[in-house]
């Protein structure tokens, strides 16, 4: 059971939770339309544009009627067919009083029904308004909240799996245990203070410190979970670069499993760079495929591409380096132009293309990076090239990949300070300087108060729900 916070409570006077809102919840266009409402008037809103044989309300609630529309106009009008569903607070997504209107979809249908809510004193929802009611109502901590948006912007399996995970409330859960850890020993520390006459059973300082010590090694793991989190929910940015008619587009053809770029014998075919996101290995890649690199050509078009080019690689974290392998004298010259422009503080993954040409050499030249030998055409050595790449992206042997419990960059930021206070309240208790404890104990509260919104400002709550859409 979430508990509201100090902030929650006040931001209930804040933010007007007594206004009735709705907003469409499903993308525009679509076959059929699901029109949220939700506040004390809810079921009042409902009732008032929709009829059917079945009464909406509580002796019905949570069971899916069919009727109509009403057009105000004429209530005996035909109206459109609509299917609506009453469910009653505390028990729905908002912890309010709600209504479901199942209608068609497209751009007419939604916008009449909605028309209709406004004409009768409901107002449009902000973005993220539904998700902060359901916080705001203790139906969620704030890292669900957030698991909420990250599940709709995921761009892979392994994201909406950790999207899935936070909406468990895994995050939420170790977070509430190191604060259900750190009170007693704040608690302990202001006793000392308030009753330093008394002869009280206090905690022996040493075994404090084991569990600050404790609790510092699971921030810690959590703080190294950062770095797969970040990766899941934003992904990876990938470049293809190399000479020209090296085959780089396609390997991006390949990768993506249809022609996303046009592929020909001519060298400097790709002019400019196309960008495609795509999934390797479960990790989300924004791929980019590259002109041609070459000293200069005569062709300013071509010279901007190749501009382009190096500002891909600039920008990116990872390069598939794509070498021709189709004889002994190209893989030659491929690798000494690679090892002449290799780019530093980059991932890079040297690609030998065309293997599967007669002429191509058994043995290729040592590049001083990890390689592996493909053939873009013939779909050869590409699932090696994908563990490879996931490999050097997770970077951390046994613990790559997924873990049980991925903190995201607001996360790590706060975890970070949480850990700071919690080291240096193990300093003052190993003194036992007790004021100066209890106040690194209570920042470290504070810090991971703000990760749940059980101590978050009404500004970062804010920014957090100014990056949902409209209808969440």
């Amino acid at each position: 059971m979430k508990t509201k916070s100090f902030f929650s409570s006040n931001l209930h006077e804040i933010m007007d939770t007594e206004d009735t809102i709705c907003a469409l919840c499903t993308a525009p266009g679509g076959a059929l339309a699901i029109i949220r409402i939700s506040g004390p008037d809810a079921l009042k809103a409902g009732q008032q544009v929709w009829h059917g044989r079945s009464v909406l309300g509580h002796g019905n609630a949570r069971k899916m009627l069919l009727g109509k529309i009403v057009v105000p106009e004429n209530p005996d009008a035909p109206g459109e067919p609509c299917l609506a569903v009453f469910m009653p607070g505390p028990k729905s997504y908002t912890g309010e009083d709600t209504v479901e209107l199942h209608c068609h979809g497209g751009a007419v249908s939604p916008r009449r029904i909605l028309s209709l809510l406004h004409s009768n004193g409901v107002r449009s929802a902000a973005p993220g308004e539904f998700t902060r009611r359901a916080f705001l109502n203790g139906k969620m901590d704030l890292t669900q909240a957030e698991a909420v948006a990250d599940l709709i912007s995921a761009k892979s399996d392994s994201a909406a799996r950790l999207a899935e995970r936070q909406l468990s409330g895994q995050i939420g859960s170790r977070i509430r245990d190191l604060r259900a850890e750190l009170l007693p020993l704040l608690a302990d520390s202001e006793s000392r203070l308030d009753f330093s006459e008394e002869e009280l059973d206090w905690m022996e300082p040493d075994r404090m410190i084991d569990i600050l010590n404790s609790l510092a090694d699971r921030l810690r793991k959590m703080l190294k979970s950062g770095e797969n989190g970040m990766i899941l929910r934003e992904g990876v940015t990938a470049v293809i670069a190399g000479r020209p008619n090296a085959g780089k587009s396609s390997l991006l053809n390949a990768l993506l499993g249809f022609n996303r770029a046009i592929v020909t014998e001519i060298p400097g075919t790709t002019r400019d760079t196309l960008e495609e996101f795509t999934a390797l290995k479960g990790i989300p890649v924004r791929l980019t495929d590259t002109a041609g690199l070459r000293e200069d050509s005569n062709d300013i078009v071509e010279n901007m591409g190749i501009s382009r080019s190096r500002d891909s690689m600039d920008s990116a974290r990872f390069i598939f380096w794509v070498l021709d392998a189709s004889d002994t004298q190209r893989a030659t010259d491929s690798a000494a132009y690679l090892k002449e422009n290799m780019p530093s503080g980059k991932m890079i993954l040297a690609v030998w293309n065309k293997t599967d040409l007669p002429d191509s050499p058994q043995v290729l030249p040592e590049l001083g990076v990890p390689s592996i030998r493909i053939s873009a055409l013939q779909g050869n050595g590409l699932e090696n090239l994908q563990e490879t790449f996931a490999e050097m992206v997770w970077q951390k042997g046994e613990d790559g990949g997924e873990t049980d419990c991925e903190v995201s960059a607001r996360h790590s930021g706060l975890l970070s300070e949480a850990l700071s206070a919690v080291e240096q309240s193990i300093a003052e208790v190993s003194v036992e300087s007790w004021e100066l404890a209890a106040l690194q104990l209570r920042r470290a509260l504070f810090a991971l108060g703000t990760v749940t919104g059980e101590d978050a400002s009404p500004d970062i709550l804010d920014e957090i729900f100014s990056r949902f859409c409209i209808g969440k």
